[in-house]
């Protein structure tokens, strides 16, 4: 049933107001660090340059404290780490911290690259052992998050021989402080992938599941919410879909400041009777459902596997919320009254498809897309215009940083920074190799990126 629909609010980032777990976790060997820096009675702000994905809950991707990065170089590249990296860095206290596919998590010094710690947290399942799937083998996929207070890193590992365990790991030595199973109940683990972001909020580490590549087996979308002190079952919301509908979007769940959480569904199976495919949906910090979005055409974006979620949600100015899809089209929709079937604020062709997520720095929604990065203007009344459109090519998930649009050429593999009114190139640097919706970090007058199996650091030369 859809919840009674909350009072117009004004929405800001939501803090993270988090409470370190007790429980213990399984023994692992990580290296120890020296000097390491103290957690505990750091105020967020100055623990974490970049706690989550695109650094806030609003999934704004901007970075207010690095100054330019002009003239860029390359400032340090890790070492070779043991898998791929499709998970966003993240940065806490002058560390880099980094998932792979590999289940392991490294802790690198952000000055120097050096590794200060590794954790792995289990044998990652071969894509011989699935369905379906293009991630061989699948491991950690979703960017994990930090809880700076409680000096904590959250991350889901897929682990043999085909489970999913959300794992609190110490932020000084990376030693696990907690492990429990985020399976959801019922569902096949192997039908399912952790894709999206995880989200952290009021105490609350946040999981969204979609499906593999191929639509294989039998899944539907999910979020599961496990208390980070230990305590009670775990929340669950299932996609009120039959079957499919994975939140599967790069970017995760947005979190406004009252808790409530915004996620963005693919295709369900449905052609016929609405199934909360193709969808937008407002949850409760209890994942009861609000309210929701879906467009007029969700049987034909059903029946085309054309993702509406193929990035999530993005909370932008006022009470706005900015989403696109694999059809490129741009829905401008009012956080407080999504407006059910064909109730946006506002409609527009922006790209030729949208994927991964997005950034935002007023006035500006930088959109990642198939056919070049492009910018769209938030306009008076409550609509938007394209502002400008970059150079013609694959556009992974950009960032807001150094007083530039940073965004990764995906058939290129280059960095590339762009002028953010103009869209005109203000560098390009070669990565040799990035995955799939790679995108950058900022923190500490730097930029962090994903190239092949190393992280690059890149900064004023």
């Amino acid at each position: 049933m859809i919840g009674r629909v909350s009072h117009a609010r004004r929405w800001a980032p939501a803090v993270l107001l988090l409470v370190a777990t007790s429980c213990a976790g399984q023994a692992t060997q990580p290296s120890s660090p020296s000097n390491p820096p103290a957690f505990g009675g750091t105020s967020a702000a100055a623990a974490a340059g970049w706690p989550t994905y695109h650094r806030d809950l609003s999934r704004s991707g901007y970075d207010p404290t690095t100054s330019s990065i002009l003239p860029t170089q390359r400032i340090w590249v890790s070492p070779l780490l043991d898998g791929q990296l499709f998970a966003e860095p993240l940065v806490a206290a002058n560390r880099v911290l980094v998932a792979t596919e590999d289940d392991s998590v490294y802790a690198l010094d952000a000055k120097t690259g050096r590794q200060v710690w590794r954790t792995h947290l289990g044998e990652p399942v071969p894509q011989s052992q699935l369905p379906c799937g293009d991630i061989d083998p699948l491991g950690i996929t979703g960017t994990p998050v930090i809880d700076p207070p409680a000096g904590r890193l959250w991350v889901v590992a897929f682990v043999q021989p085909g489970r999913h365990e959300l794992v609190g790991l110490d932020l000084a030595d990376g030693s696990v402080r907690s492990r429990r199973s985020v399976d959801p109940p019922l569902a096949d683990p192997r039908a399912l992938q952790q894709r999206a972001a995880l989200a952290l909020s009021r105490g609350v580490v946040y999981v969204p599941f979609g499906g593999l590549f191929g639509d294989c087996g039998t899944y539907n979308g999910w979020v599961v919410g496990v208390r980070t002190d230990g305590s009670g079952s775990p929340l669950t919301y299932r996609v009120n879909a039959d079957g499919r509908a994975g939140i599967w979007g790069p970017s995760g769940a947005a979190v406004d400041a009252s808790g409530e959480l915004y996620v963005s569904t693919g295709n369900g199976n449905s052609t016929g009777t609405f199934d909360f495919g193709d969808a937008v949906i407002r949850l409760s910090p209890e994942l009861r459902v609000l309210d929701w979005f879906a467009p007029a055409n969700w049987a034909d974006l059903n029946a085309g596997d054309a993702d509406l979620g193929s990035i999530g949600p993005a909370l932008i100015s006022g009470n706005l919320l900015f989403q696109a899809g694999k059809d490129g089209i741009g829905y401008l929709l009012r956080a407080d009254h999504l407006g059910g079937i064909n109730g946006q604020a506002f409609r527009a062709p922006v790209c030729g498809g949208a994927w991964g997520g997005t950034a935002f720095l007023s006035p500006y929604i930088y959109v990642a897309c198939s056919d070049g990065l492009t910018a769209l203007r938030l306009e008076t009344g409550d609509r938007f215009t394209v502002a400008w459109r970059g150079p013609r090519f694959w556009a992974e998930p950009p960032i807001v940083a150094g007083g530039l649009v940073l965004t990764i050429d995906r058939g290129g593999a280059r960095l590339v920074g762009l002028d953010p009114k103009t869209g005109a190139v203000a560098f390009q640097l070669s990565l040799g190799a990035t995955p799939h919706f790679a995108t950058p970090a900022a923190a500490d007058g730097r930029v962090f990126v994903a190239a092949g199996r190393t992280i690059v650091a890149v900064g004023h030369s």
